[in-house]
């Protein structure tokens, strides 16, 4: 159980702006063989969307503040990220399990307002085959 919580926090975190590693935190638990894949992979993946759901919250929350000093991107940062989501369009959120650009990735789709069901179609498919691959690794 402690395995399974620690698991989920992690991959969590490491969803969010925070960094953090889940992969090394799932094979170390794969490593151990107490917990089954399917059951470690799962955990991993809905903790790691769960954590790409709030940067999404956050994204359309803040930015009703957007206009305050304390906001942390300028208008031209929205901007040039707007315009390279839309360049890429919805079909980018299946990277939103990539290092660096997948936690900005994932806050851009809230302040653009994508819908709900396809953002977590698209993250979970993205982010549960990475960690479909890793448990297959190991």
């Amino acid at each position: 159980m402690t395995t399974l919580l620690s698991l989920f926090f992690g991959a969590f975190l490491a969803a969010t702006i925070l960094p953090f590693s889940s992969e090394i935190m799932l094979v170390a638990a794969l490593k151990t063989g107490e917990v089954s894949t399917p059951a470690l992979v799962f955990i991993a993946t809905l903790g790691n969307v769960l954590g790409a759901l709030v940067n999404w919250f956050l994204g359309g929350y803040l930015l009703h503040w957007r206009d305050k000093k304390f906001f942390p991107f300028s208008q031209n940062q929205l901007d040039k990220a707007s315009n390279r989501f839309q360049k890429y369009g919805l079909w980018s959120l299946l990277l939103a399990w990539v290092p660096i650009i997948g936690d900005p990735l994932t806050f851009i789709a809230g302040i653009l307002s994508v819908r709900l069901a396809p953002f977590l179609v698209l993250v979970t498919i993205g982010k549960a085959a990475r960690y479909i691959f890793i448990g297959w690794l190991v």
